[in-house]
Order: C-alpha cells, then sequence, then structure tokens
C-alpha cells in the first residue's frame, strides 16, 4: 500500500484524513527478517499506534498540543517477508517518494537495519546531513556472521556514506570491541552509556545542520523497555529519552526526518514498551516537525 492510496488500519492518535495537507506521514516499517536473538518488531509499529489511543494530545514537556501538528499516519508498508534486499528498496523508494513531497518522515519499526535505506534517501535530498543515533548498541560490524544485511550493520553503513566525522551516537553499551575501536579512530562521535548530558554537549557544533535522528527502544533499560528483541541491562531512564527529545527540539538544529525502531511487544505484557514508544513518538512529533 503506498501512502497515496489512503489508509484504513490502526492510525497514530489525531492522524489527520489525507496526507495532501500534512506536514509529516507517519510511515511503518514491520520487518525483523534479519534479528540475531528475538523476532518480532515486526509487530511494534502497530502496537505503537494502538498504545497511543492512551495518550493526553497535550505535551506538558513540550506546551503544544497535537492539533497544532498536521499529520498523517500512513499505516505499514508491505514488506515482502524474508527479503531484506527487496525491503530495504523499498523503504527507499517509499521515504523518498515523502521527501519529494517535501513531508517529515517519521519511520516506525522494525528492526535498526530499516534506518539504512531511509537514511540513503534522505541524504540524497540533504547531503549537509548528520545522523544523531540513540541506542544501546553500536551498530558499526560490517557484517554479521557473514551478511552484510544485518540489524548489526546499519550504522556502520551510513558512516561509509555520509563520513564517520557525520554521525553521532549516545548510550551505547553493548558491542565488539572492533566497533568501539573504529568509533575510536574513525572520527565519528560515541557517547557510551548516557544520552541527555553528552547531547546537551554536542548539540550547539551541529547549529544549522540538517539531522537525521533515530531512535532504538533497547536505548532504556529493560525495567523501562522489556519488550525488545536484544535487551540490555544498565539503560537509560524513560525520562532521560524524554529531556533527550526536548533538547533536540528546542537546539538549532534541523531534524529534517525521524524513527524509532526494535518494540517488539510480544516480550513485554505489560505493554509499557509499545506505551513509552507512543508517547516518545509524541513528543518528536511535538518538537521536531515544522511548518
Amino acid at each position: 500500500m503506498r501512502f497515496d492510496e489512503g489508509y484504513s488500519g490502526k492510525v497514530f492518535i489525531m492522524s489527520r484524513p489525507t496526507y495532501e495537507d500534512a506536514d509529516a506521514i507517519i510511515y511503518g516499517m514491520p520487518m525483523d527478517w534479519t534479528v540475531s536473538f528475538r523476532p518480532g518488531s515486526r509487530f511494534g509499529p502497530n502496537r505503537i499506534r494502538e498504545a497511543s489511543i492512551g495518550l493526553e494530545e497535550y505535551s506538558p514537556y513540550m506546551d503544544r498540543h497535537l492539533e497544532e501538528v498536521n499529520y498523517y499516519d500512513a499505516g505499514d508498508i508491505p514488506l515482502p517477508f524474508g527479503n531484506p534486499a527487496k525491503s530495504l528498496e523499498m523503504i527507499r523508494d517509499y521515504v523518498k517518494k515523502i521527501l519529494d513531497l517535501d513531508k517529515f518522515p517519521l519511520g516506525l519499526g522494525g528492526e535498526h537495519l530499516v534506518t539504512w535505506p531511509v537514511v540513503q534517501a534522505v541524504y540524497e535530498k540533504y547531503p549537509n546531513m548528520a545522523l544523531i543515533h540513540i541506542d544501546a548498541h553500536a551498530d558499526l560490524r560490517v557484517e554479521y556472521e557473514g551478511e552484510e544485511l544485518s540489524h548489526s550493520t546499519p550504522v556502520r553503513k551510513i558512516c561509509e556514506l555520509i563520513g564517520p566525522e557525520h554521525v553521532y551516537s549516545f548510550g551505547i553499551r553493548s558491542g565488539m570491541r572492533e566497533e568501539f575501536e573504529y568509533a575510536r579512530t574513525s572520527g565519528m562521535f560515541m557517547a557510551k552509556f548516557d544520552v541527555a548530558e553528552p547531547l546537551r554537549n554536542i548539540l550547539p557544533s551541529l547549529k544549522g545542520r540538517d539531522v537525521y535522528v533515530t531512535i532504538d527502544i533497547d536505548v532504556l533499560d529493560p525495567a523501562f523497555a522489556p519488550g525488545t528483541g536484544t535487551a540490555e541491562a544498565g539503560g537509560i531512564t524513560s525520562r532521560e529519552l524524554l529531556e533527550a527529545i526536548q533538547l533536540i527540539a528546542q537546539s538549532d538544529v534541523r531534524v529534517v526526518g525521524a524513527d524509532l525502531v526494535e518494540v517488539a511487544p510480544a516480550y513485554d505484557p505489560t505493554e509499557q514498551t509499545p506505551i513509552a514508544a507512543s508517547k516518545f513518538v509524541r513528543e518528536m512529533l511535538l518538537g521536531w516537525v515544522k511548518k
């Protein structure tokens, strides 16, 4: 289904009925074909939408109401099950269509590999872009068990596309020794363990830049987000991630697109993970989508 064909399924709270006048388009990327531990993030986008029903439309963090942002939820891209290469091609082409209409793409994952084709499309339109990557994992592997198309490789691929000096990772607490060595020697920025404070320090250096932001829900400690494929102990709180979203909103960077990935609802019967994710999406809409 294409976003211009309409969508009759579940939508994020207060989605507008048509895309034409929308400033942002929400879309799902229900892919978990390359996960190395627990599958199920392909069900994340719809659970985030369902959880959004319980949200207040007003944000005391941003002092804004969702009626102030014009966005359209286009539903999920119908990706071919088990075919990573074709799925990535479809995601890239889909996002290019959104960008061609000068609309803000806000993606819901899905495994983290889905960010790779989105950045390819965004970089084509915004060659000055930088990447803000918020995650528990470095995602800097060249391959995983011989496979280059892996949820362990998207940030390395992005480094090779836009240059590692334009990549800024936060909250990282897991990865191979070689990944941390690459981060140290390549020129990219990596903040281990924390998000808000190092982000606060780095944002002034990105003043005026086009920035794409990717958030992996597993940056949160499993106490706050157990519903994810590769949970990592020692993470940040929901409050710190909300602070990070606000810091970006209040900065002088221009966010040109974003995604939130790796919600795997089957591992969280309490639903606190999709509930938290839906709140983060609300804040991203209110803070990052400009007219």
